[in-house]
C-alpha cells in the first residue's frame, strides 16, 4: 500500500487525521514528530501515533537546527511581524515542510499532509514550502477538506477511540516551540474578552511576578547570542533559559489583533519570554553600533522579513537576497546589553562593544567635549538650504497672509 508523511503533533487535528486519512485515502499513514521545543513527551507522542493506527512512527530532533538556520538569523534580521510578533510558529512551518520532503523521499512516500485549516496561515506556510522544494509530492490536508469543526473533532475522535485533551469545556488551539507559544479558539475568539489566566503557561500574571528585579547580561557575537551572564551557551539552552527566567516575571505576554495572509482578521495571544528579551537586547546592541542611515534602510528590511516569513516565503530568491543584507549589518554588532527584569518588564539598562560608534567626547557636555560647536551653524545653514530657497521661491505670499500656505497648515483652515 502507499504512503503518506504526516506532520504529527499529537494534537486533536492530526490525532483525527490518521483515521481519516486511511478511511479517505487508503493510505498507510508515516506519523513524523519534529521537535522544535515543544516540551511535551515526544516519544508518548510516537506511541500515540502507532497506538491511532500509524503503520510508522518517527521522531526528529531539530531544536539545534531551528535555532541555527531559522531562529538566529531571524532574529539578527529583527524580524516582527506587525510590531509584536516574533514569528515562532511561522520560523518553523519551512523546517518542518524541509523535513517532511525528506522523509517522503526517503520512505518512498506519494504524498504528505500537515494538520492545518483552510483559513489559517500555516496552509500556506506549508504547501508553498512542499510544493517548492518537492513538486512530485502530493499534498493532503485533512482539515481543510473535512470542514469539520473543533467539537466534530472531538465528537469524531470519541466515536473511533482516539485519545485526545482537548474537550469542549477547555477547546484552546496550542503551537509551540522554542521560540514561542501562540494560543487561540474558546473564548480567545472575542477580541474583548480579557485573556483568562488558564490561556497561558510559559509567563506568570502580574499578580504573580511581583519578584524583586534582577538583572541578565547577555553576550552577542555578530548578532547572534553566545552567553548569559558570562556563560557560553548553546543556542537552545539559552532560549530556554530565558524562558523560565524572563517568564517568571510576566515578560512576553502578547495579546494582538492580526492580519492573516488570508485576508480575515484574528485574535492571536501569544508567550514568548526569550524572544522579547532577545529582541530587545539586540536592536540595542544594533542601536550602538549601526550608524543611523543603516538603521534607518534596515526598519524596513526587518518589516519585508517578517513578512515574507509570515507570508511563507522563506524559500525564496528574495529571502536570499534579503539575508544577505541582513548578515552584512550584522558584522560589528557584537558585544553585550544588560537587561532589567521586573514585573512584566523588560529594559535595557547597560549595553557596551568594541565596536561601539559612541563616541564619549562627542556626546557629553561637561570637560573634555570636543565637538566644535562652532561648525554647527554653517551645518545647520547648509541643512535648511533647500527648505529656504523652496519657501523663498513657492510657499511664501507674494503679499498679505491670504495666500499664505504654511500659515493655513498651522491653524488648519
Amino acid at each position: 500500500m502507499s504512503t503518506v508523511v504526516l506532520a504529527y503533533s499529537g494534537g486533536l487535528d492530526t490525532s483525527v487525521a490518521i483515521r481519516w486519512i486511511q478511511e479517505k485515502y487508503g493510505l498507510d499513514v508515516i506519523a513524523l514528530t519534529i521537535d522544535v521545543g515543544s516540551e511535551r513527551d515526544i516519544a508518548a507522542i510516537a506511541d500515540k501515533a502507532r497506538q491511532i493506527g500509524a503503520v510508522k512512527a518517527l521522531i526528529v530532533d531539530a531544536r539545534a537546527d531551528f535555532v541555527r538556520y531559522f531562529v538566529w538569523p531571524a532574529l539578527q534580521a529583527g524580524a516582527i511581524y506587525e510590531g509584536y510578533y516574533p514569528l515562532a510558529t511561522a520560523l518553523a512551518r519551512p523546517l518542518i515542510a524541509r523535513l517532511l520532503v525528506e522523509v517522503a523521499h526517503a520512505e518512498g512516500a506519494v504524498a504528505v499532509a500537515h494538520g492545518c485549516t483552510g483559513k489559517g496561515n500555516d496552509q500556506v506556510r506549508f504547501d508553498v514550502s512542499i510544493a517548492t522544494l518537492a513538486p512530485d509530492l502530493k499534498i493532503i490536508a485533512p482539515v481543510r477538506e473535512w470542514s469539520m469543526t473543533r467539537d466534530n473533532e472531538i465528537v469524531y475522535a470519541a466515536e473511533h477511540g482516539i485519545p485526545v485533551q482537548a474537550t469542549n469545556a477547555s477547546p484552546y488551539s496550542v503551537d509551540q516551540n522554542l521560540w514561542g507559544r501562540s494560543t487561540e479558539c474558546g473564548i480567545l475568539e472575542d477580541p474583548w474578552a480579557e485573556p483568562p489566566e488558564d490561556a497561558f503557561i510559559w509567563t506568570a500574571s502580574l499578580a504573580a511576578a511581583q519578584l524583586e528585579p534582577t538583572y541578565r547580561e547577555i553576550s552577542f557575537q555578530h548578532g547572534i547570542p553566545i552567553a548569559l551572564n558570562g556563560v557560553e551557551m548553546d543556542g537552545v539552552t539559552l532560549i530556554e533559559t530565558l524562558n523560565k527566567e524572563a517568564g517568571r516575571y510576566g515578560v512576553g505576554r502578547i495579546d494582538a489583533i492580526e492580519n492573516r495572509l488570508v485576508g480575515i482578521k484574528s485574535r492571536e495571544v501569544y508567550e514568548a519570554p526569550a524572544a522579547t528579551v532577545l529582541h530587545t537586547a539586540h536592536r540595542a546592541l544594533e542601536s550602538l553600533t549601526l550608524s543611523r542611515e543603516q538603521t534607518r534602510f534596515k526598519e524596513g528590511v526587518s518589516s519585508e522579513y517578517a513578512r515574507l516569513i509570515y507570508n511563507g516565503q522563506w524559500y525564496s530568491a528574495l529571502h536570499q537576497d534579503l539575508a544577505a543584507y541582513v548578515q552584512s549589518t550584522q558584522r560589528f554588532v557584537s558585544g553585550k546589553v544588560r537587561i532589567r527584569l521586573s514585573s512584566g518588564q523588560c529594559s535595557v539598562v547597560g549595553r557596551t562593544s568594541e565596536h561601539s560608534l559612541y563616541s564619549h567626547g562627542l556626546a557629553t557636555y561637561d570637560s573634555g567635549d570636543q565637538f566644535d560647536h562652532n561648525a554647527a551653524l554653517g551645518f545647520i545653514k547648509l541643512w535648511g538650504l533647500p527648505l529656504s530657497t523652496q519657501a523663498q521661491a513657492q510657499l511664501l505670499p507674494s503679499v498679505g497672509m491670504e495666500g499664505n500656505l504654511l500659515a493655513k497648515v498651522a491653524t488648519k483652515e
